[in-house]
Formats: structure tokens, sequence, C-alpha cells
């Protein structure tokens, strides 16, 4: 039986980075196929293997630079509808302002601890802030990427995230809406869960951890 649940934030327990990106590509007058072709060869290469050596997103995340410099890198990758790069300064914070919470989610993981199923948050931080009023209630442990210099989909920080929960690998299923991250944890014995809508996740979990994990209608 599974009793162990691993899972990601951004386009998990938040709305989806697409959306988010959209809305701040308006709201900063991106030139959207600038954008797209630039983070997208990012992105490739720090998640699907292509190429060779580090990158910044690789920096990033791991914590070996900080929010600022990754920012100006970026900017000056970037231009605007107006032919000039965006402003550095708080880019990452504009770029994320988008996210909002997808309350099931976080209703489903209370759910799970109560009955018993250990949490642990596994996020790859882009030096970003978190909303960490409620963690408390939603995990028994959190691992943030810039703060354990490791991130996904390198083993090591699944590794870190199962001896924080104490738990094997098989006891244990990981949700995370990035193909790369889910087939590295499966590659440990973790199963994974490809996540992508509330709506398909939450029942899958069920099936899973075979607890309720939605409220039951009164009627």
């Amino acid at each position: 039986m599974f009793k162990g649940l691993l899972i990601d934030w951004g386009g998990v327990l938040t709305t989806s980075m697409h959306d988010a990106i959209a809305r701040w590509i308006v709201a900063d007058r991106i030139d959207a196929d600038r954008y797209y072709q630039v983070m997208g060869e990012l992105i490739t290469h720090a998640y699907d293997g292509a190429g060779e050596g580090e990158n910044v997103i690789h920096a990033l995340e791991r914590g070996e630079i900080d929010a600022a410099t990754f920012e100006r890198d970026l900017a000056a990758r970037l231009l605007t509808l107006d032919g000039v790069p965006p402003a550095a300064e708080g880019l990452l914070n504009r770029m994320f302002a988008g996210f909002e919470r997808v309350e099931p989610m976080h209703d489903m993981l209370r759910a799970a601890r109560a009955e018993g199923v250990r949490t642990c948050l596994v996020s790859n931080s882009w030096d970003n802030e978190y909303p960490r009023h409620d963690w408390d209630e939603l995990f028994d442990a959190v691992v943030i990427s810039g703060e354990v210099g490791m991130r996904k989909p390198e083993p090591g920080i699944f590794q870190h995230a199962l001896d924080l929960v104490e738990m094997p690998p098989e006891r244990c299923v990981f949700v995370d809406d990035i193909e790369a991250n889910i087939l590295a944890a499966r590659s440990l014995g973790i199963t994974g869960v490809h996540h992508r809508d509330h709506t398909e996740t939450i029942p899958l979990l069920e099936e899973l951890l075979r607890i309720p994990l939605r409220p039951r209608s009164s009627g």
C-alpha cells in the first residue's frame, strides 16, 4: 500500500505555468515568439537532456545563482513589442504573479495526511517566494531545490525526499506536471502521476492510495 505522497508546487498545487506566462506576456508587452523560442531552448536543455553542459536554469534551480543574476540573463535574451529588453528587476515575480492556488489539490493533501499518508513538497525553485502560511497543514516535509542544492530530475533530490518521509520508493507516489521528472522518479521505483488537471489527478490518487480524497456530498 502506498503511504507516501511527493508532490510538485507550480502547475500542480497552482494553476499552470502556461497560463501565468500568458498573462505576463500581455502585461509586460513581451514579444511572445521570442520568449517561447528562448525559453523553449533553455527548458529543453534543462529537462530533456538536449545539448551538453549546464545552463542558467540548472544553476538557478540549485541555488547556485540568485534571481537577480538569472533575471539579467533572461531579460537580455528577450524583447518587448517596443523592440527593447524588458526590465530585469522583478522579472520572475512578474512572470509568476499569475499563479493561483488550486484549492481542491490543497484539500486533497489535508485529506491524505488525515488518513496517515506522509506528504512532501518537492519543488524546483526559481528563487521565488512561496506562500507558506498553511504548509504545516499540508506537508510532513518540504524539499525546495535551491535550499538543498539539488534539482529535479536529479535522483538525489528524490532520495532526499524519501529519507525525510521515511518511506521506501515503492510505497510512494510522485505527482508532477513535467514528464522528465515523472520518468526520473519512476526509474527509482516511485510510482509517477503526470498531472494535467485536478479532476484527473485526485481520482487517480484515490485509486492508488485507496482512501477518499474528495468531500462526500451530503445528499
